[in-house]
């Protein structure tokens, strides 16, 4: 008996010997230095801590490996394995997730966090359909308008040449409840379109705007946000069945562990990021007196015009019901 045992002792470190190390190729929009990829570099050291260098991530800063309709493509050719991917990308995947970026849905962080965790389950089972794996949300934060021109009103802004992301119903949406037609462009090259004067106003959150150096070609910001902007870190369904157990297990659990500290970091940052900017010379336009009124109705109404094409009415309902209740207290 003793025999047979250490037969198979050795037997399991043999072929754990010759196990070959599975990497999986990672593409991301966050530039290097970025929060972002301080969070996933810690995150893939402790995945080859965890197990052995038996699984890591090689990892493809900066927008490299192109737009996030790109990356998806790039995924189900087998090309990449997983990318963190904005609203943008996700609705690429799963359309009925952008129901988390709709345009003047959220009032808070709490809000945010309700509807998370609510309807995790039906938002986890519409990626993994999409033949995809949810290693954890990566939100951006509230989404606010950076302009070279102070804007104070919704004329203000039917006056600017703003940028909207290629291909992006939601933010097309906002739009045109405002009454604004922007200019669509892919987001690796805003920076050089608002260099050239193509465009005078984008959207992002304050840490996204300061990584990506947009800043740098704008003057105000508009205090009431647009949105709130999800984020999530995806691997391929077919690649993740393909690991053990044990590397199933870690990649998860590491993932979500870092992933949820860096939403609370981002939160943080997204604070200082404002009162950066404030330093650096952007101002606060004073926005019109109530302004929150008057986008309430309007998210309501660009809301209503995305049901039945990325998500369904009912689900609209649902989570717009859940918010109402919730500030009912």
């Amino acid at each position: 008996m003793n025999f047979f045992k250490a037969l198979w002792a050795l037997a399991l470190c043999a072929s754990s010997a010759f196990a070959q190390p599975v990497t999986i190729k990672f593409a991301t929009l966050a530039p290097e230095g970025s929060t972002w990829m301080k969070v996933m570099s810690e995150l893939n050291a402790e995945l080859q801590a965890r197990t052995n260098g038996q699984l890591k991530f090689k990892i493809y800063p900066g927008g490299v490996q192109g737009d996030e309709r790109d990356v998806v493509r790039k995924i189900r050719i087998g090309q990449l394995q997983g990318a963190g991917f904005t609203g943008v990308g996700l609705g690429e995947i799963a359309p009925e997730l952008r129901i988390l970026d709709a345009p003047w849905l959220f009032r808070s962080h709490q809000e945010v966090d309700l509807v998370y965790r609510r309807f995790e389950p039906e938002f986890r089972s519409a990626v993994e359909k999409a033949g995809f794996v949810l290693l954890g949300w990566t939100e951006l934060g509230w989404v606010h308008l950076f302009s070279r021109e102070p804007i104070q009103k919704p004329e203000d802004l039917k006056r600017t040449r703003a940028w909207v992301w290629e291909g992006d119903p939601i933010a097309q949406a906002a739009f045109r409840a405002l009454g604004v037609s922007p200019i669509p462009l892919s987001v690796v090259d805003v920076l050089s379109s608002l260099q050239t004067g193509l465009i005078d106003a984008v959207y992002g959150p304050p840490m996204g705007v300061v990584a990506l150096q947009w800043f740098t070609r704008t003057k105000y910001i508009y205090p009431v946000p647009l949105a709130h902007s999800a984020g999530a870190v995806l691997v391929s369904k077919k690649t993740f069945d393909a690991l053990s157990p044990e590397q199933r297990k870690a990649l998860l659990e590491v993932g979500g562990k870092h992933l949820r500290r860096l939403t609370e970091l981002a939160r943080a940052e997204n604070q200082e990021a404002l009162k950066s900017l404030q330093k650096q010379g952007l101002v606060f336009s004073q926005a019109a007196e109530k302004a929150t009124d008057f986008y309430d109705e309007l998210g309501r109404k660009a809301r209503r015009d995305l049901a039945g094409k990325l998500y369904s009415p009912q689900f609209l309902d649902r989570i717009e019901k859940a918010l109402a209740d919730n500030r009912k207290g």
